[in-house]
């Protein structure tokens, strides 16, 4: 099976068994992905005992108007560093538009305007994303690793993050708990 060209806006679904625990149920939301690599949003796990009102004061912007949503783990790659996945509505200097679907920001003018109520109508924040490197991902696309579907807003914004994996594999018509975590022989 050859990997899709560009999967961006599409999920990535961690399939059973993939052997790296930090993407156990992953539900990826890919924001680039072209010949030198891929980056996604983890959107499938929530980090313990954080919520934004706790991030935005660690950063001493008063949560404002912001209700306290979740915070994500968004990926192994630099935790420490935030990103707000969001409605394309709100376009700030900085922000990378994710084919015609989402927009995802890194900068902290995003968390302003959450927390002041002129941010994106809808939106998701995370810390951390996940990385490939040149053909990583279609490499691993390629070993069964991962299914893709299409992204879907009403996943990403209106389902519970610990329900997202199996709703991404609904969404193809598979039932995920039908899945098996290795292969036989013949």
């Amino acid at each position: 099976m050859e990997a899709p060209a560009s999967l961006v806006g599409q999920y990535l679904l961690a399939m059973p068994g993939i052997g790296d625990p930090r993407f156990e149920r992953a539900v990826i939301a890919i924001c680039a992905h072209d010949p030198n690599g891929a980056l996604g949003i983890g959107v499938g796990r929530l980090v313990p005992r954080m919520g934004l009102h706790g991030l935005l004061e660690e950063l001493d912007i008063d949560p404002g108007k912001a209700p306290d949503a979740p915070v994500h783990l968004g990926g192994p790659v630099e935790p420490q560093r935030g990103f707000v996945l969001h409605s394309p509505d709100w376009i700030g200097e900085e922000t990378l538009r994710v084919g015609a679907r989402w927009a995802l920001t890194g900068t902290l003018d995003i968390l302003r305007a959450l927390a002041d109520g002129s941010g994106p109508r809808r939106w998701v924040v995370a810390l951390g994303y996940a990385g490939w490197g040149e053909g990583q991902l279609d490499d691993e696309l390629n070993r069964h690793g991962w299914f893709t579907t299409p992204g879907d807003d009403t996943i990403l914004f209106d389902r519970p993050a610990e329900q997202r994996w199996s709703a991404g594999f609904d969404s193809a018509g598979i039932d995920a708990r039908l899945l098996a975590t290795g292969a036989g022989r013949a």
